[in-house]
């Protein structure tokens, strides 16, 4: 009776692994086929990011984004068609399990599948790409990676910032090195100078301050606005090109260094950010 105890289980489950064997064949045979068809579209998108192939309204840049999403495809197609074909895909403890696995994925996963979801909106949206300089929120710098979940900056204080995808798609970016490649950015600053000093010279003063700072484009040329007409003084905003981006708070600096030179140069004063009197003597 003891040797028939051990025996039946024994001869059972013998018998169940030769019947597999032919869905065993099946599904070797299938990742096989999945294996191959993923090298292949693999060999393609890496063409595609090369530019040796190259699709009319498709960004080099999108090739391996878009492959993960073809790759995430192809692997859940096969796992629907392999599904009747594992061992004990038709009990009720296999299905039990599943559905149990499957609710704490969607319960702890919730905030990641957001961000995976946010970083694919912001690759194909073209916000910024690495290596451009940008603003999002308080953190200002450089992207250095972008990742699904996260988005890593560089501050200039060669800080490393981690900014998840999801807080970047709901906050506002400023992309400076966009346009700076083909139009310039525009550098501007504001001064606020005194009824008394004709406009002319004010904007004569702060053209020769933005052409003798190292960083400003000839042309186009730096421009002058005035922007108000305030109750104490006039609010000058002077507006340089720059095409170093990354060289922008070295030129700002330089700029405002200038401006202060040039306007003690002829003493004239500097009214903001506020003015109450005149003073008794110059300054």
């Amino acid at each position: 009776s003891l040797f028939a105890f051990v025996n039946e289980p024994l001869r059972t489950m013998g018998h169940a692994i030769i019947d597999y064997i032919p869905k065993l064949f099946f599904l070797l045979l299938f990742a096989v086929a999945i294996f191959i068809v993923l090298k292949l579209l693999r060999t393609v998108f890496i063409a595609i990011g090369r530019g040796t192939i190259k699709l009319h309204g498709f960004e080099n840049e999108w090739a391996w984004p878009t492959y993960r999403i073809v790759r995430m495809v192809v692997v859940a197609f096969g796992l629907v068609i392999v599904y009747p074909y594992l061992p004990g895909s038709d009990s009720a403890a296999f299905k039990g399990v599943s559905i149990f696995m499957g609710v704490l994925l969607s319960l702890g996963s919730s905030s990641a599948i957001s961000n995976v979801i946010a970083g694919y909106s912001l690759i194909y949206r073209r916000a910024f790409k690495v290596g451009d300089r940008i603003r999002i929120g308080e953190v200002y710098g450089d992207v250095t990676r972008m990742r699904l979940l996260v988005t890593h900056v560089r501050t200039i204080k060669n800080e490393e910032v981690t900014v998840p995808n999801s807080v970047v798609l709901n906050s506002h970016v400023i992309n400076y090195s966009a346009l700076a490649r083909t139009r310039g950015l525009i550098l501007h600053t504001t001064v606020g100078i005194g009824y008394e000093v004709p406009w002319r010279q004010v904007e004569a003063m702060l053209l020769r301050a933005a052409k003798a700072t190292n960083g400003v484009m000839g042309e186009p040329g730096p421009f002058v606005l005035q922007k108000t007409l305030g109750t104490f003084a006039v609010e000058y905003e002077l507006n340089a090109y720059c095409e170093e981006v990354k060289q922008m708070m070295i030129v700002y600096s330089e700029l405002h260094r200038h401006i202060l030179d040039e306007f003690n140069r002829h003493k004239v004063q500097i009214m903001t950010p506020a003015y109450e009197g005149d003073p008794q003597n110059p300054k």
